[in-house]
């Protein structure tokens, strides 16, 4: 590779600076920091070594934003806190699967949880090339995405207007998984629900006919319990649902804990795997057979619930994979309007 000489130092450089500096074209340089697929690896390696020499650090974001118009950014909503969000098994398998996708085309990410004040969500409308919604959205923002206001946008485990939407079929799944543990025979189930509605608190949950501000995706693993009750002739008004506002194993312990005090159920159906840990954790404190005495199903498909015994009968959704098909359906890789991915049952030992 030629270099050429010049006077020129090398924090004040320009792309085209560079590019006269290694004999090489304008594109070549801006490939190599922008478009790594258009060269192969050892000549994108090759420039970008010969540039950190020059001392250049590559394009100016706030220019390239400028003139092309892109920031390079991708906004991600999160329904929960980020503490929770970076924390919870599902979430930041998601999460991961997005920045897989982003890091490879050279975009960031850029979280937006729920939890911020209206006023620092603001800042960062407009900022994003692109926005991925995740989970259900308090009253405002929901207004705000059926408006069409952050476009374009790919929403996943919630429909919001015309948005391309990525899920899982919720209610089918979860109808399964308590076939299985309704098959057992036992006949005194209880739903451990997760955050039924986004401002329920703790404890024994009253159905509703139409709640406010309700987590579709509870409300659809509701649906599928009710279901399999139905068909094993259990009316699902008589089974009680206990509600845990959060889905971390501190959360659901004092529920669960306040339901086996309060009831003499027999079948556990847990709307996630971090429920059903902490109701087999109590279960085993308590000295209950587990599925002898109390039958217990969770949903997910976590690694926790895989690598101890005994082992959780549960759902398994791919949650890195539904991350990856976000990412790419925002950067317009792919074109599928919608997309509902598979999800398998696990057939454990709590069952």
């Amino acid at each position: 590779m030629k270099k050429r000489e010049t006077g020129a130092s090398g924090q004040s450089l320009t792309l085209k600076e560079v590019a006269e500096h290694l004999g090489v074209s304008t594109a070549t340089v801006s490939n190599a920091f922008n478009r790594p697929d258009q060269l192969s690896k050892t000549r994108r390696q090759e420039i970008l070594a010969a540039a950190k020499a020059l001392g250049y650090r590559g394009p100016d974001s706030r220019a390239r934003s400028l003139r092309t118009g892109h920031s390079r950014i991708i906004g991600v909503m999160l329904w929960d806190t980020l503490s929770f969000s970076l924390s919870d098994s599902v979430a930041s398998e998601l999460l991961s699967g997005i920045s897989e996708v982003l890091d490879e085309h050279d975009y960031r990410m850029l979280l937006l949880p729920q939890s911020a004040r209206p006023a620092q969500r603001e800042n960062f409308n407009g900022v994003a090339d692109g926005y991925l919604v995740y989970g259900t959205m308090p009253d405002g923002t929901t207004e705000r995405l059926q408006q069409g206001e952050f476009s374009p946008a790919v929403t996943i485990d919630k429909t919001y207007g015309s948005y391309p939407t990525i899920c899982i079929d919720d209610r089918a799944a979860s109808r399964g998984v308590a076939e299985l543990a309704l098959a057992k025979g036992k006949r005194r189930p209880a739903i451990v629900a997760l955050r039924m509605t986004l401002d329920a608190p703790p404890g024994p949950f009253k159905r509703q006919a139409r709640p406010r501000q309700f987590n579709a995706m509870a409300q659809a693993r509701l649906g599928g319990f009710d279901d399999a009750l139905t068909a094993a002739g259990i009316d699902p008004a008589s089974v009680p649902i206990w509600n845990v506002d959060g889905n971390t194993f501190n959360q659901a312990v004092p529920v669960i804990e306040a339901l086996l005090d309060g009831s003499t159920a027999d079948t556990l159906l847990c709307m996630s795997d971090q429920l059903a840990l902490a109701a087999l954790a109590v279960a085993e404190q308590r000295g209950l057979d587990v599925p002898g005495a109390l039958t217990i199903t969770g949903f997910d498909g976590a690694p926790e619930g895989q690598q101890r015994r005994p082992m959780l009968t549960t759902v398994y959704q791919d949650n890195r994979a539904k991350g990856r098909l976000a990412a790419r359906m925002i950067l317009d890789q792919i074109t599928e309007h919608d997309a509902t991915l598979p999800t398998w049952l696990i057939h454990g030992d709590t069952c």
